[in-house]
């Protein structure tokens, strides 16, 4: 790849990230983007004393190691850096000095943040001005529940913004981000001061806002030591959902998608938010998209059901190790017969770390569902009771916004299960389309691209470079079944 220009796409998620490296290429019909994974580290949380934190430092010290493969597999080519992650998490910081570790979002502390913003604002007000789902871990929850820091606090930056002031040394929002911490306006989309000021949060925490596309800077030195050479680094949707929905291979309108990974975020693309009672009622959310579109969606547990399952049962395996035994059990849980129980998902017992395994037979018995007994009938449990979800949440997003929905796109790592592809399209009554798997990836470099000047200006141009480059595997419903 040596002196092909190239773009490098850090993606953070809950349990694991990665650098990814990526270029276009040309090709009948247009360019397409092949990319390669060039790092992967895991993501693990540590229990303190106090709480459930994130190890941002080595987050940030393993970003720089797979920086700096990328640079060493195509010196001289990489042209800019764009970082993404999941939301609502952040760093308190004093001048340039980090405040503390950042909280992990399953923590416990956030229900207190809770009761306290509600004391001074009401929740169909909050989503009224914010178009939130209410979610106890949202921003605005956590610092409600921060305690003395806030107080010496000048800047709060959300995770990826947090790597890319240490990266760059410039402090700022990238907005499709900035949108989950309830403190953005729904409509607007700009820093919601008022509602600041009722909660009793000091504006001037909350830094300038940049879109996607934004260069925000240039690496500092000490940053470009070790990466082996200055690099720009470039605002994407670093929320990762974001710029998974902006590589979803879609023709056309009339799409739902669901991206799928540690959560599943189900929902439209709209060109404005859907901020009635009933939407807030049915849990909705309205967070921003890149090129200002709206991501319509309901929150979902997601796969974090699986993974935090086979870390129960096997805590000393590998991701790796996991990984095949995963496979192993949905291979076992298709060949289930007979009903199996289906079980609400979004149950907040299923939220903190630990026994999920046994929280869902302690469910199920409470509920009169049947209680699965092998770790495939519970697999299978799991599965069908997520697909069961996805489709409600389908149906309720078209009827809530009023948009036909025709297909269902699958993107993230759940594409990759197919067992949960063919119930979410049994349930849904719709044709799912599964992929692109590394969706979030993808959709940071096709930012970065277009920023660079190499796509073309629209949303639905970056679509068909998506299109042209991922495999997507049909999966037609066999038959409509009870949501």
């Amino acid at each position: 790849m040596s002196g092909q220009e190239a773009f490098a796409a850090v993606d953070l998620g809950a349990t694991s990230g990665r650098v990814l490296l990526g270029h276009l290429e040309d090709a009948d019909g247009g360019p397409v983007l092949a990319a390669r994974q060039v790092a992967r580290f895991g993501n693990d949380p540590v229990e303190l004393p106090d709480g459930l934190r994130w190890n941002v430092l080595e987050l940030y010290r393993q970003v720089l190691a797979g920086l700096a493969a990328a640079e060493r597999l195509a010196p001289g080519a990489v042209r800019s850096v764009g970082v993404d992650s999941w939301a609502v998490d952040y760093g308190l910081l004093s001048g340039r000095r980090l405040l503390g570790v950042p909280f992990h979002y399953r923590d416990a502390r956030t229900a207190a943040g809770v009761a306290a913003v509600h004391e001074r604002v009401g929740a169909a007000e909050l989503f009224a001005r914010n178009g939130l789902q209410h979610l106890p871990f949202n921003t605005l929850f956590q610092l409600a529940a921060e305690g003395p820091l806030l107080q010496v606090a000048d800047t709060v930056l959300l995770v990826p913004d947090l790597l890319g002031f240490w990266l760059t040394g410039a402090a700022v929002a990238e907005r499709t981000n900035a949108s989950t911490t309830g403190l953005l306006g729904a409509r607007e989309r700009t820093w919601d001061v008022d509602l600041a000021r009722t909660l009793g949060l000091d504006p001037r925490l909350l830094p300038p806002l940049v879109d996607p596309g934004t260069r925000v800077g240039r690496l500092r030195p000490e940053a470009a030591r070790v990466v082996g050479r200055a690099l720009d680094v470039v605002a994407v949707g670093s929320h990762d959902t974001a710029s998974a929905v902006v590589a979803v291979p879609a023709a056309g309108e009339g799409f739902a998608y669901v991206s799928c990974g540690t959560w599943g975020l189900v929902g439209l693309e709209l060109d404005a938010p859907v901020l009635t009672e009933d939407a807030r009622r049915a849990g909705f959310t309205n967070e921003g998209g890149v090129d200002g579109r709206t991501r319509f969606l309901r929150n979902v547990m997601g796969l974090w059901l699986l993974s935090e399952s086979l870390r129960h049962w096997e805590p000393a395996a590998t991701d790796t190790e996991r990984s095949a035994l995963l496979g192993e059990l949905l291979e076992a849980a298709a060949r289930v017969e007979g009903p199996v129980a289906v079980f609400d998902v979004d149950d907040p017992v299923f939220m903190p770390p630990g026994d999920v395994p046994g929280r869902v037979r302690d469910w199920c018995r409470e509920h009169g569902q049947p209680v699965p007994g092998s770790r495939p009938e519970l697999v299978r449990s799991v599965v069908e009771s997520l697909a069961v979800a996805f489709a409600a949440a389908v149906a309720d997003a078209e009827r809530l916004a009023g948009h036909e929905v025709r297909v269902v796109h699958l993107v993230g790592g759940g594409a990759l299960n197919t067992l949960l592809c063919r119930a979410t399209a049994d349930r849904c009554g719709l044709p799912v389309l599964a992929g692109p798997v590394e969706a979030t990836a993808t959709g940071n470099l096709l930012v970065q691209a277009r920023a660079a000047g190499r796509l073309g200006p629209d949303l639905e141009d970056l679509r068909a470079v998506a299109r042209r480059s991922c495999h997507v595997v049909r999966h037609e419903p066999r038959a409509r079944m009870a949501r």
